[in-house]
């Protein structure tokens, strides 16, 4: 606000109603009149109670400090239109004061009730219907789901992608019928964050059920004439499918999932059937796909643990495999990477590409990469068919992992005991990070409002000085250990944006509309360390450190990282701090892959067997593995 804005409109009012503070020139006779005529006879009110005397009462100390030291961080501006809010508050009479708070109430109920203890709920019926609105409830599943919150430092895992289509188809759904038929409370707010759903404990039926489309019902109607009733309980479990689950419920669920992490409460399964070592497999919330030295790719149920469907194609050892909705592609020792329809089984194409055997594969969007033990990575491009090859480590290339942030970027891991950065447009190496002693297994990239915790006393933090965080596109919550300045950088200046850019070569300098890497990584290696690299400036800004012997893989979301290695044994880390968390054993070989879901744990081992630990909220849960 203006100077002059302000003499117009914050100085008339302030003289109006605290003539003496802030006049205190004016005549005394005049301001006493003033006192008198404004004094309330009303003595209803004891000494401590008094409206007009509770701002007199002893301020909070720390809470002034606290405030006080908020407000020093903001802009001057800022500083000046907040004192103003603060003056003309307490200059009010209180009438004035009750329309004030009338209109904030209106704006910050809902939000401050997701700040206010749960014991509220039990002061009336009133509070109750409030404590249980689905506002209150989606700020807190925006607060805690797949971050951690500032304030408490706690966060609650995200739903897997499938399910999370169904949450938004639900609340699509929800929002249409709404509109139809309006109700007379508040709406559910669209999610604006990747949209948390609640857990369902359905069997395989109820899950592929609800894939299935209305018309599907009709047609079965209109040819028997008479409905059956399988089809009318498959109906049923559909339509209960999508009805909008309550945010509250969808909190509940993901609270009772993250306890059941947090304490090691898990069911564990063991999956065998294949006849050699476990090399690679991937999980998501329904089905868990292996690939095995014996050259077979088998897919299982992970509610009923049966083996689906084995593919054979392959003449050597698959070494690693992705699926998605439709294919699923996997790498072998016998130099080809093959396309299969893993719905059906059917194998879909092959591709000879290298000289030596596939040890990695990679399928983001329109981008396919391979490494291979010819020291060589190739990357097609699915849309416009293009192919080419990066050359530039010199051993075997065991991980490459295309960025998913559609910055055209990808990342290797190698035997050489490199990691390197590579810009697919320039088909360029950008950086080589140059750290480890041992060779190089894997490399995982981190969340775009991942921020390292800067405590040195943790895990020997170094401070990078020059290093200053890339704006995040995704609206996440900042760590509640950042410091000021770090905060300062999730909105970098123009200058040490266009550093920033710089870092990562004139590719990014020149196009500022196309999206940075992500700025964190994270690597493990055959020397026993896991480490965390700063990809502007190449820097290892954290080494973890706890496993025996070499670790071979690694698998991360927000909240965690799981890491399988050599000495037989999982453990699950806390990636900002570098804390090793919970150790898990049980296997009586080497652990040569992992794989991670919001509520599933997986590990496969050479000694064929695949470990599954589950911390769904179900009865039979014990806690297993060993704090760290």
């Amino acid at each position: 606000m203006s100077s002059q804005l302000m003499s117009k409109t914050v100085t008339p009012f302030l003289k109006d109603h605290i003539p003496g503070l802030y006049s205190p020139l004016a005549k005394r006779d005049t301001i006493v009149s003033m006192q008198r005529q404004n004094k309330d006879p009303d003595s209803r009110y004891c000494y401590r109670h008094r409206p007009d005397s509770k701002c007199r009462r002893a301020a909070d100390e720390s809470k002034m400090v606290k405030i006080q030291q908020e407000l020093e961080n903001l802009k001057p501006d800022d500083q000046q239109a907040i004192t103003h809010v603060w003056s003309l508050f307490s200059a009010a009479p209180a009438k004035h004061r009750d329309l004030m708070l009338q209109g904030i109430m209106t704006q910050c109920c809902f939000p401050q009730l997701s700040r206010v203890s749960r014991e509220a709920s039990l002061v009336s019926r009133q509070w109750r219907e409030l404590a249980d609105d689905d506002q209150v409830w989606y700020r807190m599943c925006e607060q805690h789901i797949d971050r951690k919150c500032t304030k408490c430092g706690f966060g609650l895992p995200l739903l897997e992608r499938k399910r999370l289509r169904e949450w938004t188809r639900m609340q699509q759904l929800f929002k249409s019928s709404h509109q139809t038929h309006p109700k007379p409370r508040i709406p559910v707010l669209p999610p604006t964050l990747p949209a948390p759903n609640s857990l369902r404990d359905a069997s395989p039926l109820k899950r592929d059920a609800s894939e299935f489309h209305d018309h599907h019902f009709h047609a079965k109607r209109q040819c028997s004439g008479v409905v059956v009733d399988e089809d009318t309980e498959l109906a049923k479990a559909v339509d209960q499918e999508r009805k909008p689950r309550a945010w509250k419920d969808v909190y509940r669920d993901r609270f009772r999932v993250g306890y059941n992490w947090r304490n090691g409460r898990c069911a564990v399964k063991v999956f065998r059937g294949h006849d050699n070592g476990v090399t690679c497999l991937q999980i998501d919330d329904v089905m868990m796909v292996t690939g095995s030295y014996d050259a077979t790719i088998r897919i299982w149920n992970l509610e009923t643990s049966e083996q689906t469907r084995v593919l054979r194609g392959h003449t050597q050892g698959v070494r690693c495999l992705q699926f998605d909705d439709k294919i699923l592609v996997s790498g072998s020792l016998d130099g080809t990477m093959k396309i299969w329809n893993w719905h059906t089984g059917e194998l879909l194409n092959t591709l000879v590409c290298h000289q030596g055997g596939v040890i990695s594969v990679n399928l983001d969007g329109e981008w396919l990469a391979s490494g291979s033990t010819d020291k060589t990575i190739k990357v097609f491009n699915l849309k416009t068919k293009e192919s080419f090859t990066l050359k530039g480590h010199s051993d075997w290339v065991n991980q490459v992992r295309i960025d998913g942030s559609n910055s055209r970027t990808l990342f290797s891991a190698s035997d050489d005991c490199k990691v390197k950065l590579w810009d697919l447009d320039s088909k360029r190496c950008i950086r080589t990070f140059e750290g480890h002693v041992g060779h190089v297994q894997q490399v995982l990239t981190l969340p775009a409002d991942f921020e390292p915790d800067e405590d040195s006393s943790v895990s020997g933090f170094k401070d990078l000085g020059d290093a200053s965080s890339v704006t995040s596109e995704r609206g996440g919550t900042p760590p509640s250990h950042a410091s000021n300045q770090s905060q300062h950088r999730l909105s970098p200046l123009p200058e040490e944006h266009a550093y920033t850019r710089a870092a990562y070569g004139s590719g990014f300098l020149n196009d500022p509309d196309r999206p940075l890497p992500c700025r964190y990584i994270l690597s493990s290696a055959l020397d026993s360390t896991i480490k965390c690299w700063d990809t502007a400036t190449g820097k290892c800004v954290r080494t973890f450190f706890g496993h025996l012997e070499g670790v071979w893989s690694l698998a991360g979301d927000t909240l965690r990282v799981v890491s399988g290695a050599n000495d037989t044994m999982v453990k699950v880390w806390e990636p900002r701090s570098g804390k090793c968390e919970r150790t898990w054993t049980g296997h009586r070989g080497p652990v040569t892959c992992v794989g991670l879901s919001d509520s599933r744990l997986a590990s496969g081992s050479e000694d064929g067997e695949v470990r599954l630990y589950s911390f769904q909220d179900r009865a039979g849960l014990e806690e297993c593995g060993t704090p760290c």
